[in-house]
C-alpha cells in the first residue's frame, strides 16, 4: 500500500450526481468533506445529509473536516452521521483536549487543523493524542484558491515537533494541491493531500487520484521517509 494517501474534497463534486461522483474516486484512501457553516468561515456548504449519503454510498473513510463555530457543541451530529474521521479547527476550539478525547471516546479518529497563519507550536500539549494534523495552505472556506508557497516550511516543522514527541500522525494538507506539488508538499513530510478541483474537474478523477499519489510518492521517497 502507498505511504501518500488522497483524500478528494466532495467541495468540488457534482452534488446532484454526488454516488456516481463517488464511484468515479473508488482508489481513493478518504473522502474529504468539508462543513462550513457560514460564520466561521464566509461560505455555506452542507451537513449530516451529506455525511449520511457519503456513507452509504462508499465504503472508503470519510474524512469530515468541521469548518465551524461550534465543534464542542455539535460534533456528535456528524460522528452519528457516519464520520470516521474528524478535524476540527485549533482557531474555533474552546475546550481542545475535551472535544479530541470526546470524538476518540466515540469511536472516531480525531484531529486539529491549522489555520495558514497558525503556528504548529500551538500543538505542543495535544499533539501526543492526534490521529491527523491538517494543515491549510489556503484560507479555508472556498475551493479553487492558490496554493500558499510557505506551507512546505510549515510541514516541516510539524515534522520536526512530531519527532521531538515520538508521534506519527497523519499530516494532511489542504488547499490547492494538485499534481504539479503533490511532490513537494510530500518532501517536505505531508502524506494525506486533499485534492478537489484537481480530481473532480479532471477528465478521469480515478487517474487524477494516481497522477497525484504518484507524485506523492516520488516527494515521499526522496525525504527518506
Amino acid at each position: 500500500m502507498s505511504a501518500i494517501k488522497i483524500a478528494p474534497s466532495i467541495l468540488s463534486a457534482d452534488m446532484a450526481n454526488l454516488a456516481h461522483d463517488l464511484e468515479r474516486i473508488s482508489n481513493a484512501d478518504f473522502i474529504h468533506v468539508d462543513v462550513m457553516d457560514g460564520h466561521f468561515v464566509p461560505n455555506l456548504s452542507y451537513g449530516t445529509a451529506i455525511v449520511k449519503a457519503c456513507k452509504g454510498a462508499t465504503d472508503i473513510p470519510l474524512d469530515v473536516h468541521l469548518m465551524i463555530s461550534n465543534p464542542d457543541s455539535t460534533v456528535d451530529w456528524y460522528i452519528d452521521a457516519g464520520a470516521d474521521l474528524i478535524t476540527v479547527h485549533y482557531e474555533a476550539s474552546t475546550h481542545l483536549n475535551r472535544t479530541i478525547s470526546h470524538i476518540k471516546q466515540r469511536g472516531c479518529k480525531a484531529g486539529v487543523v491549522l489555520n495558514p497563519a497558525t503556528p504548529v507550536t500551538v500543538l505542543e500539549d495535544i499533539l501526543d493524542e492526534l490521529d491527523m494534523v491538517l494543515l491549510m495552505s489556503v484560507n479555508p472556506g472556498f475551493g479553487g484558491q492558490a496554493f500558499i508557497g510557505r506551507t512546505l516550511s510549515k510541514i516541516e516543522a510539524l515534522r520536526v515537533l512530531c519527532d521531538q514527541h515520538g508521534v506519527r500522525p497523519l499530516i494532511e494538507v489542504d488547499g490547492g494541491v494538485g499534481e504539479p506539488n503533490a511532490e513537494a508538499i510530500c518532501r517536505a513530510g505531508a502524506n494525506v493531500l486533499v485534492a478537489g478541483s484537481a480530481v473532480f474537474g479532471a477528465e478521469d478523477p480515478s487517474a487524477a487520484v494516481e497522477a497525484i499519489r504518484c507524485a506523492g510518492e516520488r516527494g515521499h521517497l526522496a525525504c527518506g521517509e
